[in-house]
């Protein structure tokens, strides 16, 4: 998990995005310069060398969040490290380049294209002649087969996580022979390069059992570089072995460690020698990097010899003016551990100085979520006002600025700079403008100077005010969808009035099915105190606000553990953002292992930050993300991955759409204009993409921060001694780091 941010795949790694096909992205043409894709904000730094100079053998240790409850990534219980380790061991017929943009991986596949699109689209993938499983069977339709069978969702025997694509196949069968595979959709399916990758052998995928249970703990037939040597849960590692069968670029190291190694422990672990690389944290990263600076020679006496001579005179000035003898032991004592600690960290800094910082920017990005479920935030005017009264370069400036990478907020939801789908679509929301956010909420009856209701005080509770807002009218309203096949959900988008210059004609915006209603202009908001003509208060434009005796405060809720306080920087400054137009917060830390399942996943806060990965698969995949809410059967809310509870019947109607487009800008088309209504329904804001740092070992080639791009397992390896600069470091021409 990056230090940054908490993704929902820390406790509910069901969800579609764990999937190794979540981060793979179509093959599109390149961007021209007027393309609202852009460049990639950074891209890796991975120390990249000529496999010529890198040596035979080795092994690298790096460190992973966890040992994974199993191989199988298309399983409920997948994590990061099952996806890390399917790209090393098994096929993936695309994998990303530097701009996140899939290419075709020719050890695998000679060619793949649509060959027909009437009555059926179909698709032909035409394999590498040498491809072949690690028992020597050619990889073929019969593996293409059992995979689309296992994740179809016919047969619910299987255990899949997710059956996105696999559902819209007809049939999948041999071609014109061996090496030719043919797949009959019976739906249109423009996000066809997303499915077959990873690619199981028929062994794995041909049953039930196999499926749920067969890879779990190992994987007797892959088809990459590297083959699961062991899984080894009590050493809290996973082994990768060279494999003898691969028929590409041999693999360059002998074996991989993956350690599961918490993140506040991997300075101790690096420094030991028992890791060579770690995604770390800010304070780490800045560890490592003053441990590359050279030494000036002048840095002060510290350790046990300096701390016993400051130790030893402190006694005897003790006993010579009569002090207390055992204050002055206790004072000793306490210097002494302080002299160890001192000591400890000076070791540590001389071993780092064997590794180096590479950074970039990974593909997901920290949003701010608010939860238009129930309370204030149901009313999409208050969300907008929330939205409104954010700086988000000024966030983003808080959490990249100090370690050097590109301060710029993420413009999209569904994509990230330099990817295809990518455009900055948030002027549908309008620019930041707290006096603009003001008249939103006063629009929506939320005014300062409101008296406060007094609340009785309940003991077994925190004392505080209560939040509370405006509860939307469920007659007419289900989550914040407009209504059906108008091509029109309400949702109020700037530039998209009546004016169509992008400034307000004075109107209050529309109501997109929250049942708050739109206001006669000039009349008087529902809630509001004050008479008219009544003089405003001091400090008026910052005072609180209130509705019905009730002042707004929203619940924050923040998780614990890695990346922790970066969050709390950017909530502390959000909260002071929505201050400034009224809008009190609550700020509470829970857990970081219930932070999804028992608050986000639950609804139970108002605001939240946790983070998305990016994907060139929006329609698949960020569909189920931002589509509206719909009652259950049992009567509950099927929010899918909604966690915000915001959605309309126009996003989802532009998502449908999108997946059945074949044409690669028409769809692009579709997804944007899909962006732009999420927006504009403020139920989640894009602030920053996530950093990425990351310790290497500086004799450590072509590995490091991806950034966007899929590792090259096999051109990972250390650079033999000619290739190395001075003590041990790369040599200038080979090196990418950012260090």
């Amino acid at each position: 998990m990056s230090h940054d941010g908490i993704g929902p795949r820390a406790v509910l790694r069901s969800v579609a995005f764990l999937t190794a096909g979540m981060l793979t992205l179509p093959a599109l043409a390149g961007c021209g310069s007027e393309d609202p894709a852009g460049e990639p904000l950074a891209g890796a730094d991975v120390a990249s060398a000529d496999r010529a100079d890198i040596a035979d053998g080795g092994t690298l240790r790096w460190a992973v969040d966890t040992v994974p409850d199993t191989l199988n990534t298309f399983q409920a219980d997948a994590d990061t490290t099952t996806a890390r380790i399917a790209e090393a061991v098994l096929p993936s017929m695309y994998r990303t380049d530097g701009r996140g943009r899939a290419v075709r991986n020719p050890d695998y596949l000679a060619s793949a294209e649509v060959v027909d699109t009437e009555p059926k689209q179909v698709v032909v993938y035409r394999l590498a002649q040498q491809s072949v499983w690690s028992d020597g069977r050619e990889i073929g339709a019969a593996d293409f087969a059992a995979q689309w069978r296992a994740l179809s969702g016919k047969d619910t025997a299987y255990w899949t996580a997710r059956n996105a694509g696999y559902d819209r196949i007809e049939k999948v069968e041999r071609g014109k022979n061996d090496l030719e595979v043919k797949v009959t959709f019976s739906r249109p399916y423009a996000d066809w390069k997303s499915l077959f990758s990873p690619l199981y052998p028929k062994e794995v995928m041909g049953t039930p059992d196999s499926f749920n249970d067969g890879a779990r703990k190992k994987l007797k037939v892959t088809a990459g570089p590297f083959t699961v040597d062991k899984v080894d849960t009590e050493g809290d590692e996973v082994v990768l072995a060279r494999s003898p069968r691969w028929w590409g670029s041999p693999a360059k190291l002998q074996k991989i460690v993956l350690r599961a190694v918490p993140h506040d422990k991997r300075i101790s672990a690096l420094s030991d020698g028992t890791l060579d690389l770690a995604e770390i944290d800010p304070e780490a990263a800045r560890r490592v990097t003053a441990a590359a600076l050279p030494q000036d020679g002048n840095t002060p006496l510290m350790g046990p010899e300096a701390d016993r001579s400051a130790a030893d005179a402190l006694h005897s000035w003790a006993v010579a003016n009569g002090s207390d003898e055992d204050a002055a032991d206790e004072e000793i004592s306490a210097r002494k551990k302080l002299a160890k600690k001192a000591e400890k960290y000076a070791r540590q800094q001389k071993a780092l100085g064997g590794f180096e910082l590479r950074k970039s920017l990974e593909p997901a990005y920290t949003q701010l979520a608010l939860n238009g479920a129930e309370g204030p935030l149901s009313d999409e005017r208050v969300r907008r006002a929330v939205a409104r009264a954010l700086d988000r370069k000024d966030i983003a400036g808080a959490v990249l600025k100090p370690i050097g990478l590109p301060a710029e907020p993420v413009g999209s939801h569904l994509a990230l700079s330099g990817q295809a789908a990518y455009a900055d679509s948030s002027g549908a929301l309008g620019k930041p403008d707290a006096k603009e956010a003001r008249a939103l909420l006063s629009d929506a009856g939320w005014v300062p100077g409101g008296p406060v209701k007094e609340e009785k005080k309940d003991t077994k509770k925190d004392e505080g005010e209560e939040a509370a807002g405006s509860e939307a009218d469920k007659e007419g309203s289900e989550g914040s969808g407009g209504s059906e096949g108008d091509g029109d959900d309400g949702t109020y988008i700037v530039g998209e009035d009546d004016g169509k210059d992008g400034k307000s004609d004075g109107k209050a915006p529309h109501d997109s099915g929250t049942g708050t209603g739109q206001l006669k202009q000039g009349g008087a908001p529902a809630g509001a105190y004050a008479p008219k003509g009544t003089a405003a208060p001091a400090r008026a434009d910052t005072a609180p606000v209130a509705k019905d005796g009730k002042a707004l405060v929203l619940r924050f809720v923040l998780p614990s553990g890695p990346g922790s306080k970066t969050l709390e920087t950017v909530a502390g400054r959000i909260a002071k953002m929505l201050e400034k137009i009224g809008i009190r917060t609550d700020i509470s830390t829970v857990d970081n292992d219930s932070y999804f399942k028992d608050h986000i996943a639950s609804g139970d806060f108002d605001l939240a930050l946790y983070s998305w990965p990016a994907t060139a698969f929006p329609a698949t995949d960020a569909r189920p993300v931002y589509s509206k809410p719909v009652p259950a059967a049992d009567g509950s809310l099927n929010v899918e991955q909604n966690w915000t509870r915001v959605g309309t019947d126009q996003v989802d109607q532009l998502f449908d759409q999108a997946i059945a487009t074949l044409d690669d800008s028409e769809r692009r088309d579709l997804i944007r204009k899909a962006d732009s209504r999420i927006w504009a329904a403020a139920g989640s804001i894009p602030l920053y993409q996530r950093p990425q740092l990351v310790a290497a070992r500086k004799t450590l080639a072509n590995a490091g921060a991806f950034g966007l791009a899929t590792p090259v397992y096999e051109d990972m390896g250390f650079l033999k001694k000619s290739a190395q600069g001075p003590k041990g470091s790369p040599g200038a021409k080979n090196s990418a780091s950012g260090s």
